[in-house]
């Protein structure tokens, strides 16, 4: 770099009037008409910065311990949030998850090239981490500047609520949560309450728990914690960045990603759209928005090509994170599936449960979000709009084993509407030599035919 140190900053700012501005530590949700801010850089500072030397960086940062650009996230740190003071980062080194080649079950579904981003494979098991530590480093920042901050809230499906209760808990902050009550897993449920969290579980869905927290952010001084906070997409966006680090700075032909609240993709836009603007990168993907056809508003609007977008009520789905009827990002979902020409799928419940166990059954272990995603990208590679020389990276938003419930009862046949394809319950037997060797090469002959 320069030896003049660059002075690189960040600011809130409102996505139709580009002047209302707001400095990142104050509390600022939304313009004063009520719409979202976004996140702006000083990219001219950055540029002064070649994009090889970007690359340099953020190489040599990966994976090592000096605190705290070890971090996938605050590796990339003049990227993210670059006035927090590093003694304030509240990090677990999050990110720098791994890319799974599903090389099986890619040949299995028509592709020569099907990665998984498994953003499961971090500290409370979903890539909520990375938006998380943003958020939080920033609380932690404000409360050393004397800003009166008396806790954090989210209201949550279960993702982030164990974010942010993780996070808050290592940084001393006191956390509440709302949950709807009986709408998420006991995985899901017994994380916030394991970190000390103020853990309320409402009787409604996840759209009534955000209204609640709204209330309570707005009235009763608490910092607001989801997706609606713009701290949150500047660590999210570190997937997209990643994504193109792991493959040797160059992007896939499409990335396919879950969609519910819908803060994942525009944050994944924001990341690419660094990459792009930065010049690390030359290359835009495509993007896929999967949602569950019991909560699809953005699909419903999709087919109308954006021109009406109507909120709706979300029914019961397996796809439980996901099942948001209006989610808070989706001005910016549409504005990035636009520039990135991109499309939105929906999958029903059955479609959700196959593709997951099918996928589980070449290697993987994946949540029914993950499931939405993989069957939204069967349909696309079965009309032939995803060829199958295209590369192709689909993001695993949270781990298997926070969602075991559904598996369970898949394999026991016992999931309500669902006629199992690949049922694989355990087989029972008296612990008898003759017995099991009969059954077992039964099984070995009819499952892995000569």
């Amino acid at each position: 770099m320069s030896s003049d140190k660059p002075h690189y900053r960040a600011w809130f700012q409102s996505l139709h009037h580009p002047a209302e501005r707001y400095a990142l530590d104050e509390v600022a949700y939304t313009d004063r008409e009520g719409g979202l801010l976004q996140v702006v850089h000083d990219v001219d500072e950055l540029r002064k910065t070649p994009a090889r030397e970007w690359k340099r960086i953020f190489e040599d940062r990966a994976h090592k311990t000096e605190w705290p650009y070890g971090s996938g996230v605050w590796g990339k740190k003049e990227w993210v949030c670059p006035e927090i003071e590093n003694e304030n980062v509240v990090s677990m080194y999050e990110g720098h998850t791994n890319l799974f080649w599903a090389d099986r079950y890619g040949r299995e579904v028509g592709l020569d090239e099907l990665w998984l981003k498994l953003c499961g494979n971090s500290h409370t098991g979903s890539f909520k981490d990375l938006g998380m530590t943003v958020l939080v480093s920033m609380v932690k920042e404000m409360i050393a500047r004397g800003k009166p901050i008396r806790a954090v809230a989210c209201a949550s499906t279960g993702d982030t609520s164990a974010a942010l209760s993780a996070y808050a808990a290592a940084a001393a902050i006191p956390a509440v949560v709302f949950l709807p009550r009986g709408k998420v897993s006991l995985a899901q449920l017994i994380q916030p309450v394991s970190n000390g969290a103020i853990v309320f579980a409402l009787d409604t869905d996840f759209d009534g728990c955000m209204e609640i927290v709204k209330q309570v952010a707005e009235r009763d001084g608490l910092y607001l914690a989801n997706s609606m906070n713009s701290l949150r997409i500047e660590g999210q966006k570190t997937v997209g960045i990643e994504i193109a680090q792991q493959f040797d700075w160059q992007v896939p032909d499409w990335i396919v990603i879950p969609g519910g609240n819908l803060g994942n993709v525009s944050a994944l836009a924001k990341g690419l759209d660094m990459l792009v603007d930065l010049g690390l990168v030359e290359k835009r993907p495509r993007l896929v928005v999967a949602q569950a056809e019991a909560a699809n508003p953005l699909y419903l609007s999709y087919l109308r090509d954006f021109r009406v977008y109507e909120p709706i009520h979300a029914r019961p789905t397996v796809a439980s994170a996901i099942q948001i009827g209006n989610p808070v990002s989706v001005e910016k979902a549409i504005d990035a599936l636009q520039r990135y020409d991109g499309i939105v799928e929906q999958a029903s419940e059955a479609e959700i449960v196959e593709a997951a166990v099918h996928a589980d059954c070449t290697g993987l272990f994946n949540c029914p979000h993950t499931g939405v995603a993989l069957a939204a990208l069967l349909k696309l590679v079965r009309r032939g709009t995803i060829a199958r020389q295209d590369r192709v990276v689909v993001i695993s938003t949270a781990h298997g084993l926070k969602f075991i419930d559904y598996k369970v009862r898949y394999h026991r046949m016992q999931l309500e509407g669902i006629v199992p394809e690949l049922p694989n319950p355990p087989i029972e037997l008296p612990a008898d030599y003759a017995t099991v060797r009969d059954r077992m090469l039964r099984e070995i002959d009819a499952r892995f035919p000569a």
